[in-house]
């Protein structure tokens, strides 16, 4: 004879409901306007991520305008901000430091011309004569 456990416990997690029209096109509403997300309806309601994009595909008025409607994690729209928020940071304190450099490459020239002085250093200069480029003694004895 079959234990009614183990049937409970393979069909564990999987039932059939069925929402009405109205529900459904109610749940759409609220994701257009904001008001609630995918993931919010999924885990409210039990569906899954498939069955409520199927009830946007039937009921969005954006899917009978034919107009792709991009729905989004609310989180992946608040890290996209902070994100863009950083750019702006980041943009402004290289304005800052651009503005410090040119500042100090001015006092150089100035410095220069003023007191006759080569302050910046030659790069295309040639090492001096006493060491190698490696900076080791290549005698060997």
């Amino acid at each position: 004879m079959a234990n009614s456990n183990y049937f409970d416990h393979q069909n564990k997690g999987q039932f059939h409901r069925s929402f009405s029209e109205d529900f459904k096109k109610n749940k759409i509403k609220e994701l257009e306007k904001n008001i609630t997300s995918i993931p919010d309806i999924c885990t409210t309601y039990s569906v899954s991520r498939t069955t409520v994009y199927r009830w946007i595909y039937k009921y969005s008025n954006m899917a009978k305008k034919q107009v792709k409607q991009v729905v989004e994690a609310k989180s992946d729209t608040v890290k996209i901000k902070a994100l863009e928020e950083r750019i702006k940071e980041l943009e402004r304190i290289i304005g800052q430091k651009q503005l410090l450099l040119e500042f100090k490459e001015k006092m150089i020239e100035i410095a220069e011309s003023t007191y006759g002085v080569d302050i910046k250093k030659k790069f295309s200069s040639k090492p001096s004569s006493g060491t190698t480029s490696t900076g080791k003694n290549t005698n060997k004895n």
